[in-house]
């Protein structure tokens, strides 16, 4: 063997240009699977917190109005029980039965909806339900007896934000 001929057989050792293609398409392949997998996962992330702002909110507007039918809550007749605003149920209310009328909680903090993007001015935005309103077309009225999403989207169950 010639000495220059090693020299040249290390010089252009490597991959081929076609061994390159092959892997640049099988790598396409792979990342055109891969990003409609993690917009699913990530749209059920969300989806899973919205279930569990709307059943942590839910289950404070149910303590609330189990605490006024226990005479806890200071109410008027024509009151139906529940809370005038969602912050209500974050800043608190008096104890009526408390001897020295201590401050009942019901959240820590309103949660936000996952499916709005975040809110300019740091307040929640949800769409507010009062007890009068029907279920197929909720309205806000004196009170909050439920709340749902404001998002137009639609779940991967089919079924609207606004529904859940």
């Amino acid at each position: 063997m010639m000495p220059g001929y090693a020299l040249f057989r290390r010089q252009w050792s490597g991959f081929s240009f076609i061994e390159l293609m092959i892997t640049l398409a099988i790598m396409a392949v792979l990342v055109a699977v891969a990003v409609p997998l993690l917009q699913i996962n990530m749209q059920r992330q969300k989806e899973r917190e919205l279930r569990t702002a709307l059943t942590e909110i839910r289950e404070a507007l149910d303590a609330y109005k189990r605490a006024s039918e226990q005479g806890r809550i200071t109410l008027r007749i024509d009151e139906s029980g529940y809370p005038s605003s969602l912050e209500q149920l974050v800043m608190g209310v008096e104890d009526e039965r408390s001897p020295n009328r201590q401050k009942m909680y019901f959240l820590r903090r309103l949660p936000i909806d996952p499916m709005l993007p975040p809110p300019s001015d740091g307040k929640p935005a949800w769409g507010l339900r009062s007890y009068e309103s029907p279920s197929d077309y909720p309205a806000e009225g004196e009170d909050v007896f439920d709340v749902y999403s404001l998002s137009d989207k639609v779940g991967l169950n089919g079924v609207p934000y606004r529904k859940w």
